[in-house]
């Protein structure tokens, strides 16, 4: 199984490598930015992380963004999201096996692991797959932990404990809706040690001051301490323990910077129910055809509540453990409520083309759906198999062969329409990637083109393509040079670029003297750029 979707990942990454897909997304770019810059900058090391930014996905990038050659094609890059859409097609198959047979269980194996916009994304720098497989693997150790507590296998329930911790405090490091799904891991996990209705607070102390009590109060540690750490990291790197919040890179601060003066809110505005609209039908139209979008979900919703309905009483005798163990499985719906609050109340928009304003934005997280759908569709064919070979006992196997055929073409039918996520990295990348194009040879064809002062955070691409060494330059993740070179650019570095609207232009305008112009980039959809020399040095 994992040297199958080895194959098919490396099949993904030749196909997308040779067609220059790898670097899209802004987004990639941006974090292969944040991984270069630890190494390479005036000031390297970890407090160039930055603030909004969650750090492992970035310190996983480390290792394949040595060498100015990783950086510029980002195929090492690919390594780290690869190794996770493995990690998360073996979790989703063993996470089905706890309760479907083989057979029935591959179809949620085919399902996540032939999405198109997943073979997409995890050929890139993009976090997508790294939270996918945390998710996936979270919800399997609770499960497995909850199945060997009812089992009386109290070392195994510690083992798992203790791991399921890591994967969650993976999951805080990597994006912000680890944080709600560990806090219901959490929760999940509390439930099932006080599901014996028979347990006093004697017992309960008694509990905790086993093995097993052990790995509770470490698993709680664990899951407390991982945020703190970030907050305190804000706190003591810009000054503000909640400036990944508030500070002027949050998704507030750029809400509030790039909508238009008197324009009507994004859609979903404080409205839940248009925001769970919204996430839903992103999340619909990345996993099957659009048309068939509403199909999917409530195919996977009915997958679902017969798995509550068949596995979630405490206690299923010849099936032990199987009732945490579902439950652990419908943590995967939790992005629904993250995103319907996220959208509605944290300034996070998703559009969508089909509705309202008929663009991109945001679509790739209604992957998070994937595993749900992935499980809850599985467990719909394991429902109509059953009910199949009651009637017919030699047809069951032909259901679970029908869905893996209409999983397969469904598949087909989504690469053939262009994955939505594929969709927006091409409308991210149509007017940017040829800036940058033209800036990267513009700055080449400069004798001191290596000693720059720029704002790196819009259009780094463009020092990318260009290779030019970041410790060269004067940007703003220099926290010491930064604010006196912008009083000063005519003597901060012998080059200076400045595009329209970004700090460095301001500085320009404010302070020209010793500047003379030597090139102006103007390109369709983006701001213009224009290159300085320095007189003065």
């Amino acid at each position: 199984m994992a040297a199958a979707a080895s194959l098919l990942s490396t099949i993904a990454l030749i196909y997308c490598a040779r067609r220059h897909m790898l670097l899209l997304y802004g987004d990639a770019v941006a974090h292969l930015h944040i991984a270069r810059r630890i190494v390479d900058s005036l000031n390297p090391g970890f407090h160039q992380l930055g603030s909004v930014w969650l750090p492992l996905p970035h310190i996983l990038l480390l290792p394949f963004v040595l060498r100015m050659s990783w950086w510029q094609s980002a195929v090492p890059a690919a390594v780290p999201s690869m190794l996770c859409y493995v990690a998360g097609c073996v979790g989703i198959y063993r996470l089905a096996r706890i309760w479907l047979s083989p057979g029935r269980s591959a179809v949620a194996l085919a399902f996540y692991a032939l999405n198109p916009g997943l073979l997409y994304m995890q050929t890139t720098a993009m976090t997508e797959p790294l939270f996918l497989a945390e998710m996936i693997w979270g919800a399997l150790l609770i499960a497995e932990h909850g199945r060997a507590l009812e089992s009386d296998n109290h070392d195994r329930a510690t083992l798992k404990l203790i791991v399921g911790g890591l994967v969650f405090m993976a999951a805080v490091y990597t994006r912000y809706d680890g944080w709600i799904y560990a806090a219901a891991a959490w929760l999940l996990v509390v439930l099932g040690l006080l599901a014996d209705s028979t347990w006093s607070i004697t017992r309960l102390r008694d509990l905790l001051r086993t093995r097993l009590g052990g790995a509770f109060i470490l698993f709680t540690v664990m899951l407390a301490i991982a945020p703190a750490v970030w907050v305190a990291y804000n706190a003591r790197q810009f000054g503000d323990p909640l400036d990944f919040m508030r500070g002027p890179y949050s998704a507030k601060a750029i809400e509030a910077r790039t909508a238009a003066p008197g324009a009507a809110h994004y859609p979903g505005w404080h409205s839940m129910r248009v925001s769970a609209l919204y996430f839903l039908k992103a999340s619909e139209a990345g996993a099957v055809p659009v048309q068939q979008g509403n199909k999917l979900l409530w195919l996977a919703i009915l997958g679902s509540l017969y798995g509550a309905v068949r596995f979630c009483a405490f206690r299923v005798r010849g099936d032990n453990g199987s009732g945490t163990a579902m439950r652990a499985a419908l943590l995967l719906w939790m992005p629904l409520l993250f995103y319907s609050c996220s959208i509605a109340y944290g300034s996070v928009p998703i559009f969508i083309p089909i509705w309202w304003p008929h663009s991109w934005y945001n679509t790739r997280y209604g992957m998070e759906m994937l595993p749900a759908f992935a499980l809850g569709f599985a467990m719909l064919v394991a429902f109509i198999a059953g009910v199949v070979k009651m009637l017919q006992p030699r047809s069951g196997k032909k259901v679970v062969a029908a869905a893996l055929v209409l999983v397969a073409a469904n598949s087909a039918l989504v690469a053939r329409q262009v994955p939505l996520v594929l969709r927006e990295a091409y409308a991210n990348s149509e007017t940017r990637i040829p800036f940058e194009h033209a800036l990267a040879q513009a700055l080449l064809a400069l004798p001191r083109h290596s000693r720059l002062l720029m704002y790196t955070s819009a259009h780094i691409g463009a020092l990318q393509e260009a290779g030019i060494a970041l410790k060269g330059t004067i940007n703003e993740g220099d926290y010491y040079q930064w604010g006196p070179a912008l009083k000063d650019p005519a003597h901060a570095r012998p080059v200076i670029v400045a595009i329209d609207g970004d700090p460095v232009a301001a500085a320009v305008a404010a302070h020209p003297g010793g500047l003379r112009l030597v090139h102006t980039i103007c390109s369709p959809g983006q701001p213009c750029a224009r290159i300085y020399e320095s007189t003065l040095r």
